[in-house]
């Protein structure tokens, strides 16, 4: 039972050893794999396609269609709204 108590660590120590250890992989394993997963993730962008010039109100209008924020009766009716002109007012 010498084995034990050599160089002053006793069986807390190495049970102490033994879990430090095996905290230290998994960090360094968390750490690759957080490493990976942010390499591999698509690029956001941050600008839409037509962002040199500005925005048309009948492609807003289509984007949010698109989106699902109106549905196809409230798009037409905004389109013919827009088509008709400022001086036509419901």
């Amino acid at each position: 039972m010498m084995f034990w108590y050599a160089h002053g660590m006793n069986g807390w120590g190495w049970f102490g050893m033994s879990i430090g250890m095996v905290a230290f992989w998994a960090l360094v394993i968390t750490a690759l794999v957080l490493v990976f997963r942010a390499a591999n993730r698509p690029h956001e962008h941050t600008h839409t396609p037509h962002s040199s010039a500005a925005a048309t109100p009948q492609q807003i209008l289509g984007e949010r269609f698109a989106r699902g924020e109106i549905d196809e009766e409230e798009y037409r009716r905004r389109l013919d709204a827009l088509h008709a002109g400022p001086s036509a007012k419901s």
